[in-house]
């Protein structure tokens, strides 16, 4: 029970911390654009529920919260269990994060979002928005992972 412990207590930190900058990076970018954080977690549900999300209120904000941890909880698992069979995507953390969160930007741009509810874009995006969208999730979910993941298997051994 207390191995079984050990292995879960870091993909919990791992996910949370992820999750979290990648959310708080999210709500900040668009707070500029004047979108509030309301709009983007009702965004995040219409992947799931389409455009009804808009129309849901409090039911689909959390819905957005949820899937939002859901989808970093799976970013995180898919990393993690990786290094666990690829030693060398923990040998150069940075590296593999970097890549790794470029990877989880085509996924998530060019296959998961076309195939979901979300309503697609009235204008086309601007560069500043997909630099924004490549940089935070290579440094908000890529780099997180990979040196958390790194941590966690590499032992504290102070080696990063």
């Amino acid at each position: 029970m207390q191995s079984k412990r050990r292995s879960v207590l870091p993909i919990l930190w791992i996910w949370l911390v992820a999750g979290t900058l990648d959310i708080t990076e999210n709500l900040v970018f668009n707070q500029f654009r004047g979108i509030s954080p309301w709009r983007v977690f009702q965004y995040i549900a219409s992947g799931l529920i389409g455009m009804k999300s808009f129309r849901m209120s409090w039911n689909s904000v959390a819905l957005g919260v949820a899937l939002h941890y859901a989808i970093a909880l799976a970013w995180t698992l898919i990393f993690y269990f990786a290094a666990l069979r690829f030693a060398g995507l923990t040998r150069r953390p940075f590296l593999s994060g970097v890549i790794y969160g470029c990877l989880v930007y085509f996924i998530k741009n060019f296959v998961v979002l076309p195939l979901s509810g979300v309503p697609h874009p009235v204008a086309a995006i601007t560069t500043a928005s997909r630099l924004n969208a490549v940089l935070a999730l290579a440094f908000c979910i890529g780099l997180p992972i990979s040196f958390l993941t790194h941590k966690a298997l590499r032992g504290n051994s102070g080696q990063i």
